[in-house]
């Protein structure tokens, strides 16, 4: 009883010093109080249910019946909509706050919300290489099943809630995009609810035009309803090699060949500085070497972006063999290095074993009880973006973010953008090798400003062809935003498949130009 006792007066404790405090000077100022407190332990509740229930539905093999009836419904609500008079534009009933995405998504309250519970595994069918899922199955649902029966998705971006949906209608990215290309190219096919209630399959020879335009859409020409996805035999382990450079020069060389070595498995880059990181090449392999592997996911190891900051410290290369799991959701307990702001000492040995295996605590739940202040606090004093530009651009982007936005680490992840239709593609008319450079954290230029700042950063992006990720904070105005996005496809698309009064352009649900 004494440690229920000793937590229920550490609890009152709390509550006291809240009361005395006010609740939003707790969650601004000390906000790892409320996070380990209450977070941690509602997010760890949050990811046994839903891991207890995709096991049971998967086992009992129910997903596929109940699908079929819950597209039904969708397709009921949407004809409902119809029949009211099509007053309003209408998008997913699920909240804003769920959603991976920082952004706030306040077109939720005037919009017609139609509810779609989406979110199981339908089929997995190792002959023709497909995984048939849902749009709210997670890439934490994917890892747990796929890996189990020896199989992975080809590009499996890295933290656990990232959803299919989102990332179709998004974008996703991972360090075997350099042969696979982004999250997209490893789809084969979509089925979607119009704007009219009908249900259509499309894939690159079945309404094609549709399958190339649904990506980076973010839900404005039909609600996704499944998808099918290619799958490749996977292996036990990652055999991950770590190598610290030095100097720019040095720095784009060394990633640009590691990029077009299809050998490699993994390619991936954390800049610590303007003339610092550590370049990391994996292949996956069965076996592993005494004494080398690692078991970086473990809940008590240290994070992993302070794991490979050690290489570069002690200026020494490193090989290790780190389980497939492991190695896709490396950067998960961490939020990437997000989770350091909030909780300061997380990385701390002493928390880390007693408290690590609630981390990280869910971005959903982060964002419903940031409120108003804090939020917008983080609109101006904090940086998460993901640029896309042209690989042979990759110097001059380095540059450009250390003098705009000066936020380190930095993320660097090649991927090759073959030349399809839709609203991203390369200027020519073959595939080219592009690189995701994320920066997430505090700038440290003088004088910050979020809106000016990055407005010169999205001007980069364009005048070098490259591409802005939607989930992130948008200032282009609507002549900016389609000169960086080929909308023709997509344009011609929404009318004649009645998207106009149906659902919001993809700008004026994104830009915040367009939304304040």
């Amino acid at each position: 009883m004494e440690p229920a006792v000793s937590l229920a007066v550490c609890a009152l404790l709390f509550l006291l010093w809240v009361r005395v405090k006010g609740l939003e000077f707790v969650l601004i100022h000390q906000r790892w109080v409320f996070v380990c407190l209450f977070l941690l332990p509602l997010s760890l509740i949050f990811d046994i249910y839903y891991y207890v229930r995709a096991w049971v539905v998967f086992k009992l093999s129910s997903a596929p019946r109940l699908h079929e009836q819950r597209v039904r419904d969708i397709q009921k609500q949407v004809r409902d909509w119809k029949e009211q008079g099509s007053k309003t534009f209408m998008c997913t009933g699920r909240p804003g706050w769920l959603t991976v995405s920082l952004r706030v998504g306040k077109y939720k309250k005037t919009h017609k919300n139609i509810m779609i519970n989406l979110m199981d595994i339908l089929e997995v069918d190792t002959k023709k290489q497909i995984v048939r899922v849902e749009p709210l199955v997670t890439m934490g649902q994917v890892t747990a099943l796929l890996t189990s029966i020896g199989w992975t998705l080809p590009v499996l971006p890295e933290l656990d809630d990232l959803t299919v949906g989102g990332l179709i209608m998004g974008t996703g990215i991972e360090s075997s995009s350099h042969k696979y290309g982004l999250f997209q190219h490893i789809c084969t096919a979509y089925e979607l609810v119009l704007a009219d209630g009908s249900f259509v399959r499309c894939t690159p020879s079945e309404n094609s035009d549709l399958f190339y335009a649904v990506p980076w859409s973010c839900g404005t020409l039909g609600f996704l309803v499944a998808a099918e996805i290619r799958i490749i035999p996977a292996k036990k382990y990652v055999k991950l090699r770590f190598e610290p450079v030095c100097g720019l020069e040095a720095i784009c060389d060394k990633f640009t060949r590691e990029s077009q070595r299809q050998e490699n498995h993994f390619v991936e880059g954390l800049l610590y500085s303007l003339e610092e990181a550590v370049i990391m090449t994996g292949v996956m392999t069965d076996e592993a070497e005494p004494g080398k592997l690692n078991n970086i996911g473990n809940y008590y190891k240290p994070w992993f972006f302070k794991h490979v900051e050690n290489y570069l410290k002690t200026n020494r290369e490193g090989l290790e063999y780190i389980p497939l799991r492991h190695y896709y959701h490396r950067h998960t307990r961490s939020i990437f290095w997000e989770l350091q702001d909030i909780i300061p000492f997380g990385n701390n040995p002493v928390f880390r074993y007693l408290f690590g295996w609630m981390v990280p605590p869910k971005i959903s739940l982060l964002k419903l009880t940031q409120g108003e202040t804090l939020r917008k606090l983080y609109e101006q004093h904090h940086v998460v973006q993901d640029m896309l530009v042209p690989m042979k651009c990759l110097p001059r982007a380095l540059h450009t973010f250390h003098s705009d936005i000066h936020v380190y680490p930095i993320w660097l992840c090649p991927f090759i953008l073959p030349s399809q239709p839709g609203l991203v593609h390369p200027k020519g008319d073959e595939a080219e090798l592009y690189v995701d450079i994320g920066a997430y954290g505090e700038p440290r230029v003088k004088h910050f400003e979020a809106r000016s700042c990055m407005r010169q950063l999205e001007k980069f992006v364009r005048s070098v062809h490259g591409f802005q990720m939607l989930y992130a904070d948008c200032y282009m105005d609507r002549e900016e935003f389609w000169e960086m996005f080929d909308g023709s496809l997509y344009h011609r698309l929404r009318k004649q498949l009645g998207c106009q009064d149906a659902f919001p352009e993809v700008y004026d649900k994104i830009c915040k130009a367009a939304r304040h």
